[in-house]
């Protein structure tokens, strides 16, 4: 009986392996984040985006309609350095009262303390972008807990500050794995339902092509990627603000994206 038994063992165990296998490699899947537009409109994402959901992943307002009298967008930053024009960004942000989260690498803390504790000190919330900007879709859980609060030990010894628990995956590439291992550390992971080609210093959008795409695209809800480093971005962010208030929208925090 026992012979007769062992070729069934040893195939479940090959069934269960396989499976374990086939399961890691799933989740390890490497995505790269993208939104298809809809003008004024609240864009839809694809079904396999619809993955984050079950890991406190957000794009946008899920709370929000685009036929609801409450008007609400939420501006984001990814920041992993500073050549002044952070700065005059922040300065129109706090002259109008606008609330923001800015997604940091060490290397902007190290290098702008002031200016990142400035940011806090303001009220803007300040969150993981990781350490290094390392794509953390196959690293492992322990690589994963390491990078995220290596940034945050470094920003709390920098700035006096706790960073907020919202994470941003660099490049907007994410894998299931790094999701959940994200979700465990206590962190929403904050996507985004508009970005555009703001990132390139030396091939920079004429400011009145960028406005004109900015605002043909603002929607209910929307959660705004942008980069504070763009001199475009400095030289229109003044009138936007002006122009979204005009539109009717206000200006929310990542809290109340998420509650």
């Amino acid at each position: 009986m026992n012979l007769l038994k062992k070729p069934f063992v040893v195939l479940a165990l090959f069934f269960i392996i396989s499976s374990v296998i086939a399961n890691t490699a799933f989740a390890s899947n490497e995505y790269s984040w993208y939104i298809k537009r809809n003008g004024c409109l609240r864009p839809n994402i694809q079904k396999e985006q619809e993955l984050i959901y079950k890991y406190d992943g957000y794009f946008i307002d899920k709370k929000l309609t685009d036929t609801d009298e409450k008007k609400v967008i939420y501006l984001t930053f990814d920041s992993g350095y500073e050549n002044g024009n952070t700065e005059a960004i922040l300065n129109i942000l706090n002259k109008y009262e606008v609330p923001a989260a800015f997604f940091v690498l060490d290397n902007i803390i190290l290098k702008n303390t002031d200016l990142v504790t400035r940011i806090a000190d303001s009220g803007h919330l300040v969150c993981n972008h990781t350490k290094n900007h390392k794509n953390l879709c196959n690293a492992s859980k322990e690589e994963i807990e390491k990078n995220l609060t290596d940034l945050e030990k470094i920003y709390e010894e920098k700035t006096g500050h706790e960073m907020a628990k919202f994470f941003r995956f660099p490049e907007g590439r994410y894998s299931e794995h790094a999701l959940a291992c994200i979700k465990d550390m206590g962190y929403k992971t904050v996507f985004w339902s508009f970005a555009y080609d703001d990132w390139d210093e030396k091939h920079q959008t004429d400011p009145k092509k960028a406005m004109k795409k900015i605002l043909e695209n603002t929607h209910n809800g929307a959660v705004f990627l942008f980069h504070p480093t763009s001199t475009t971005n400095a030289k229109i962010f003044e009138s936007l603000i002006k122009e979204w208030k005009n539109m009717g929208y206000s200006f929310g925090t990542l809290y109340e994206l998420v509650e």
